[in-house]
């Protein structure tokens, strides 16, 4: 989901987008847009007679070098074309439709099959191994345009097909195509079967590679999933991404063809008909109802109710009462389908064959009765207004307001998922520190195997590996193994998957965002907005709209700013600018258009969006391997929605108002950010309950509002307040010094590493005053002395921390956030205005 904002440019990713790259167009309207070429009936090559075919097939560019084998082609193409001769048509395609030879599991048994007596009769022991190169010849030669389906089938003529298409037809185009295969590192297979799936679409439709079109790669796609549904090859899209580069597409061309894949969203009618409702009139209401809804909620949410009205509701009233037809429903009816919505039910296989059921509460069993009473209450209210469509169905609704009370289960699942906040935060340094560890392991054992030739041993990050050897080096990928055997080890995908699994960890507890608005980061997100007192540059990160339809800024802090120049200049490589990828939207079932997105990667010559479904599997292994154990001694799991309850947990905690952390979460009510919020020790549920009444005694009920612009101005100034003598405060927002400015003893000193001489220069003078103490005997000052003398030289250690850690990351080349940032905002302050009634 993306919204004008993402339209606007940025200076690293300026581009303009076409407009075939627009978002929610469905897969059929993508295919009206790009239509296929039609197969044609006839064209000059295949209307020629036999003399001026042989003339031609025999000749260069057709005929090759090697006697022998032009001898045994030239014999195989009168074989063929005498074959064609006793079939019926006017050219030697219709004559090639009418033989049946597409319909026949071995092409060539036609021709021994021939009838006695014919010239064309061939001997059933001769092999007919010079028939498959004779018909290669005459589709190269535009002579026969066999069916896309036949081709795929057929591998004796398509192995060779690409190869003699580039000998015959279209050799320079080919030769560029072969080039795009080495610089996108593919493996030699993948590589020949792009190739055949260009020439494929050359044999079947006619003509060179620059008239190949759009349509035509979507059709062979099709085509290849209905004929070779196990051939992964056959379904790859790397032959359209050649194409794509080559620029022979169009430069309206879509960024991916799996656009055409897009189903779009299923009508009302198609959602509530998954479900096999019988009574039709039934049917027709739920349909209305939906159509009626569709237009205040999202597609997601409407893909919900249908499942709670017609599954849940209706289908299980047809399984157990059939021939049902009324929405007035008698009490034991109302009562029994109750107690069953509020249990699930599940069958699982057994170990000697048979089945258990096991029978659990449903957690949400609530939510559905509450979309059931909506649906009943929504008929009545409309019935006023539409009595002809809505009177008949306004009955007594069988939920009661007392049977969706959520009180009793907003609290159970307060309380679990306070449970699972306690268990998850202690961990969430752990798994932090591992991430980061992880990522600079598997990028030294990377760069060290890299760096060794096949076959020979390197160590790195303390293991020792042997780089393997490998039949080809075409595949882009290395690999390694134990120098004493084992499984081989595909260092790329190992050190990819360390660094998306830190990238991810480390945006999401760092902002909170969901994860859907994690896949949507693009560069666009990035802002910079300069104070106007101060003009210190701000960092914020904007989130786009996604499940509240609102857009919000974060304020990057120092660890998220690394994060994000690290990912863009990953992501940016050699290249001037953000790639632009398409990414598909699974709430909406919509393909977004092309946006320079953070969580994406280079797979062969395209950019794709890192998926949601590879970041939970890095997420688990990193669980895994780390080991942590949940109270119950089960493997630990955290979900997407787990950082965020951390993170809004943390910043309550640490002194942001609830009306900030609002608006940062991106809630609409403010309940919902508390309900977020996991409270540890029983005094701070007592203090902040007292802290509440009071407020509530001595402020306005206006507390809970949207903060005014000066209240926004106040919050950004904080950060231009924290600057100390020799580093930054980081304590909370809005709340005073509880070490009473003794800045060296105070663990939320963030010390800057260029006011290190300074911090040198205290540490002498403490030395010197507490030697002095010493030698005078106050020993009461020489402990407060030493106190400070301790933070000092804490203070100093930590200075070299960081900067170890900023020597680093510039020799990895990470940029500074001025260079990764998509754009600056900068407010215009108002000049003050003039008294012109005094002159």
């Amino acid at each position: 989901m993306t919204t004008a904002s993402d339209q606007r440019s940025a200076p690293a990713a300026a581009v303009s987008m076409p407009v075939a790259d627009a978002g929610g167009v469905t897969g059929a309207q993508w295919a009206s847009r790009f239509p296929r070429r039609p197969v044609a009936a006839s064209w000059p090559a295949t209307e020629a007679d036999r003399a001026q075919v042989l003339s031609r097939v025999l000749a260069a560019p057709f005929a090759v070098e090697q006697p022998l084998s032009q001898a045994h082609r030239r014999n195989g193409v009168l074989a063929v074309m005498n074959w064609l001769t006793t079939q019926p048509g006017a050219s030697w395609q219709a004559r090639w439709l009418a033989s049946g030879a597409q319909d026949h599991p071995d092409w060539r048994d036609l021709l021994g099959a021939a009838p006695a007596g014919n010239d064309v009769a061939m001997n059933p022991i001769k092999p007919l191994s010079h028939l498959s190169p004779a018909l290669l010849v005459l589709i190269c030669a535009d002579v026969i345009r066999p069916g896309l389906d036949w081709l795929l089938a057929s591998a004796g003529v398509r192995h060779n097909l690409a190869s003699e298409m580039a000998r015959t037809r279209d050799s320079a185009a080919f030769a560029e195509l072969t080039r795009l295969c080495d610089v996108g590192q593919f493996s030699l297979q993948s590589g020949q079967q792009a190739l055949a799936r260009i020439a494929v679409i050359m044999a079947a439709k006619g003509g060179s590679v620059a008239q190949v079109r759009v349509g035509d790669c979507a059709q062979l796609l099709e085509v290849a999933a209905r004929v070779t549904p196990t051939d992964g090859h056959a379904r790859s899209p790397l032959f359209y991404q050649l194409l794509h580069s080559h620029g022979r597409l169009g430069e309206d061309a879509p960024a991916a063809i799996a656009v055409f894949s897009g189903r779009g969203q299923p009508s009302c009618e198609q959602l509530i008909d998954r479900y096999r409702i019988q009574c039709r009139p039934m049917r027709d209401v739920l349909v209305d109802y939906l159509r009626e809804r569709q237009a205040s909620v999202d597609f997601s949410s409407l893909q919900r109710l249908a499942y709670l009205l017609g599954k849940l509701f209706w289908a299980d009233l047809e399984a157990h009462h059939p021939g049902i037809d009324s929405l007035k429903l008698p009490r034991d009816v109302a009562a029994a389908w109750k107690q069953r919505v509020m249990t699930r039910t599940r069958t699982t296989a057994t170990a000697d064959g048979g089945q258990s059921t096991r029978v659990s509460a449903r957690l949400d069993g609530r939510s559905v009765m509450s979309a059931v009473r909506a649906f009943y209450l929504d008929i009545g209210e409309w019935a006023d207004d539409d009595p002809a469509r809505w009177a008949q169905w306004a009955v007594r609704c069988p939920v009661s307001a007392s049977d969706v009370s959520h009180k009793k289960d907003r609290s159970q699942r307060k309380s679990r998922m306070d449970q699972r906040t306690r268990e998850r935060l202690p961990v969430l340094p752990t798994l932090s520190a591992w991430v980061a560890a992880e990522r600079t392991r598997t990028t030294a054992v990377l760069q060290a195997a890299d760096r060794t030739a096949a076959g020979e041993l390197f160590t790195a990050a303390g293991v020792t590996l042997r780089r393997s050897v490998m039949k080809t080096t075409t595949t882009g990928r290395t690999w390694a193994e134990e120098p004493a055997g084992g499984d081989r080890r595909d260092l790329h995908f190992e050190e990819h998957r360390a660094f998306w699994t830190w990238a991810m960890v480390e945006v999401l507890r760092h902002t909170g965002i969901r994860i859907e608005e994690l896949g949507e980061l693009s560069h666009h997100s990035l802002i910079q907005y300069r104070l106007p007192a101060t003009g210190e540059l701000i960092p914020l990160l904007q989130i786009t709209p996604s499940k509240t339809d609102q857009e919000r800024l974060l304020v990057i802090s120092p660890d998220l700013a690394d994060v994000l120049s690290t990912i863009i200049c990953r992501i940016r490589g050699d290249r001037p600018e953000v790639a632009l990828v398409v990414s598909y939207d699974k709430n909406e079932r919509v393909y977004n258009p092309p946006m320079p997105l953070l969580f994406q990667w280079r797979h062969h010559l395209e950019n794709r969006a890192v998926s949601e479904t590879s970041l939970r599997g890095y997420l688990d292994h990193a669980l895994s391997v780390i080991g942590v154990k949940d109270a119950s001694g089960s493997p630990l799991r955290y979900t997407f929605h787990d950082f965020r309850r951390l993170f809004i947990t943390d910043a309550i905690m640490h002194g942001m108002p609830p009306h900030i952390a609002q608006l940062v979460a991106g809630h609409r009510d403010i309940n919902t950010t508390m309900g977020y919020k996991a409270v540890y020790p029983e005094e701070v549920i007592t203090g902040h309950r007292a802290f509440i009444a009071r407020r509530r005694g001595l402020r306005p009920s206006e507390e809970y509002r949207t903060p005014t612009d000066e209240e926004w101005s106040e919050f950004l100034g904080h950060f231009e307040r924290r600057k100390v003598a020799v580093g930054d405060c980081g304590r909370s927002y809005a709340t005073p010094c509880i070490h009473e400015h003794s800045c060296l003893r105070c663990p939320l000193l963030r010390p800057d590493p260029a006011e290190r001489p300074r911090l040198v220069q205290i540490r002498d003078n403490l030395l010197a005053r507490i030697a002095e103490a010493e030698t005078q005997r106050w020993f009461g000052e020489a402990e407060g002395l030493k106190v400070s003398l301790a933070g000092g030289r804490d203070k100093l250690a930590q200075m070299d921390q960081i900067s170890d850690r900023r020597s680093t990351s510039v020799q990895l080349g990470i940029p500074s956030y001025s260079d990764s940032a998509g754009r600056t905002i900068t407010t215009t302050r108002q000049p003050p205005e003039t008294d012109t009634d005094n002159g």
